[in-house]
């Protein structure tokens, strides 16, 4: 039986992974993988494709990385102030979330950060950090001063 090499164009159970190089029987690529356009053959130009579009998604990734360091520069450079509301003896009436951080970045510094990437946990006036998660290896740790209104 003959032998034949595929590149999968999506995840195919039992096989491989999207963009993976599988070598399977000739009834079964032909049946199967490039009938349901699951897979294409593996010759020199979808070998080249599948190579310069790695290289794309590695730039716009290299790319994605360095906008997040320099966004953490500007983050770590800055102490935020918050003014809320708050008891007699200093105690906040509730915690500060996440999305008021997020809002008050939006407000003080003009950046759009998404509420779930910020870790907070503040409960008590005075001076606190927030750790936001830019990248999967870029974290910003944020100064917050919590004053009372």
């Amino acid at each position: 039986m003959a032998k034949i090499q595929v590149i999968l164009l999506e995840d195919v159970a039992g096989q491989g992974r999207k963009g993976e190089i599988v070598t399977v029987s000739d009834g079964y690529a032909h049946n199967f993988l490039l009938k349901g356009k699951k897979g294409v053959l593996a010759t020199p130009e979808e070998l080249q494709k599948i190579e310069s579009r790695k290289k794309k998604e590695a730039k716009k990734l290299e790319e994605e990385r360095n906008k997040s360091l320099e966004l953490k520069k500007v983050l770590e450079a800055k102490t935020l102030n918050l003014s809320v509301k708050a008891g007699e003896n200093g105690k906040l009436f509730g915690a500060i979330t996440s999305k008021e951080i997020a809002s008050h970045i939006k407000d003080e510094l003009g950046l759009d950060i998404d509420k779930k990437k910020i870790e907070a946990n503040i409960k008590a006036l005075g001076p606190d950090e927030v750790v936001i998660k830019l990248f999967t290896d870029v974290k910003a740790v944020v100064k917050i001063n919590v004053v009372a209104k």
